[in-house]
């Protein structure tokens, strides 16, 4: 019998706890689960005869090694910044540990112990980072495995509403942490490579310079650029190429629209709102606008921001209730960030029958036998129910097949790392297919990085 414990049960494990669940009988798994509230896992999942849900406080020592030292592997589903001391512990009692967070320093400190106690510590097995790595890196290697050498790789990641739930201007609705929207950007300068030069955008114009392209019957996109693009170009191995970007996915107008905000300030996570609590959304719209005896809250925003009236983008706003009397903030001394989230969670709060979806796009720029060549993938998955998302999904079902596949000696490399070796990417993606997270590749004319593809 393989006991696995899997730590927190937030929306991200739906589909992780009901593949590790199906295959308990025939893999002869054990599955407990911890977490602060284990009442608000659903029956249908504790009750099984193949689950323990236990109440655990990951700050609470004794209850938080007794469980780890029952299991065969570890699974962190807790926010990353808890994923430390659950690490520690793994090694100390010589237990495998899967996450889908990003590797901190933290971890990242661990890799010698635990190759010493042959240990997998795999990280960054979810969708981006997850999916994204394991998915690159097959075709990359592909590429070269043919002779070819890279000369482009573009990425991008989207968790957006699904067309049949898309109902609002924006076209867009919360599938994730709302607060990671939010904040998107902040904290450094996106950083890229195109055509063999450096490229930096300031937070305050990274909304405004966007790439578009087309996922085969789903539309037109748009992609902004990540913090920082070359995080993984020694990972993939691609030092030498001439393009390198990164970026997140939004259906087009989204980014134009949300540079409002941006420029307005109410994005601002670096100071607090002494009064906040009970300020109604006018108010707070007109905390970011100069003082005027006679002009109204929605006469300054539209000369300060130089739009129109008949402009979509005021209509956006609009849509938001931005200029409502009624409407308060309950937050006690919010930042602005935190304002502009709760206001926007009014609206772009998946209802009970909407669906997500998720959508990836690589482009793959390379050249072989003297001939510049072009692959175009792209990945979308569309949400079942409110509790089954794409975003559940796509994050929840790679980390639940490495965990397995780690148990069974078929993943067998010890040290932390991240999936982009073939004994890890090629098993999950298989698997992957089985359950409709499928990627579509296209031989397209290499055209290289397209500069008419960027708005200014």
């Amino acid at each position: 019998m393989h006991n696995i414990l899997v730590l927190g049960a937030g929306k991200s494990t739906s589909y992780l706890l009901d593949y590790i669940l199906e295959k308990a009988p025939t893999e002869k798994l054990h599955l407990t689960i911890g977490d602060l509230h284990p009442e608000s896992i659903s029956d249908k999942v504790k009750n099984h005869p193949s689950c323990t849900a236990i109440t655990l406080d990951i700050f609470k020592d004794e209850q938080r090694t007794k469980a780890i030292q029952a299991s065969d592997i570890v699974v962190s589903m807790l926010p990353a910044r808890f994923h430390g001391k659950v690490a520690i512990d793994c090694i100390a009692f010589g237990k495998h540990l899967v996450t889908a967070s990003y590797v901190s320093k933290e971890i990242k400190s661990l890799d010698e112990q635990a190759k010493k106690k042959g240990l997998v510590f795999m990280n960054e097995i979810g969708l981006d980072p997850g999916i994204d790595h394991m998915s690159a890196m097959q075709v990359i290697d592909r590429i070269r495995a043919k002779g070819g050498k890279m000369l482009l790789f573009e990425s991008f990641t989207g968790g957006l509403v699904a067309p049949e739930s898309d109902d609002n201007l924006w076209n867009y609705k919360f599938t994730w942490n709302p607060r990671n929207v939010v904040v998107a950007g902040q904290g450094g300068t996106a950083k890229f490579l195109q055509e063999g030069s450096y490229k930096y955008i300031p937070y305050h114009k990274l909304f405004r310079r966007t790439e578009f392209f087309d996922i085969e019957g789903y539309g037109r996109f748009e992609g902004y650029a990540n913090r920082d693009s070359l995080d993984y170009r020694e990972a993939y191995g691609l030092q030498d190429v001439l393009t390198l970007y990164r970026g997140t996915m939004r259906r087009v107008g989204f980014s134009k629209a949300w540079n409002m905000f941006v420029q307005l300030g109410m994005t601002d996570d670096s100071y607090h709102i002494e009064n906040s609590e009970g300020m109604s959304y006018r108010e707070f719209v007109n905390l970011f606008l100069p003082y005027s005896p006679t002009d109204s809250v929605e006469l300054k925003l539209r000369h300060y921001l130089k739009i129109d009236q008949d402009d979509i983008m005021w209509d956006k706003l609009v849509e938001l209730d931005l200029f409502s009397h009624e409407k308060s903030i309950r937050l006690k001394n919010a930042t602005p960030a935190q304002v502009l989230q709760t206001i926007l969670e009014d609206s772009w709060t998946l209802a009970q029958d909407d669906k997500d979806m998720i959508v990836m796009y690589h482009k793959f720029g390379y050249e072989l036998h003297s001939k510049k060549r072009q692959i175009d993938a792209n990945m979308v998955v569309i949400g079942e129910t409110h509790t089954h998302t794409a975003m559940a999904k796509t994050v929840g079902l790679p980390v639940a097949i490495a965990t397995l596949l780690i148990l069974n000696k078929k993943i067998t490399t010890p040290g932390v790392q991240i999936p982009i070796t073939r004994e890890v990417y090629e098993p999950i993606l298989a698997e992957l297919q089985k359950y409709g997270v499928v990627f579509k590749e296209f031989e397209v004319p290499y055209l290289g990085y397209n500069p008419d593809s960027v708005a200014s």
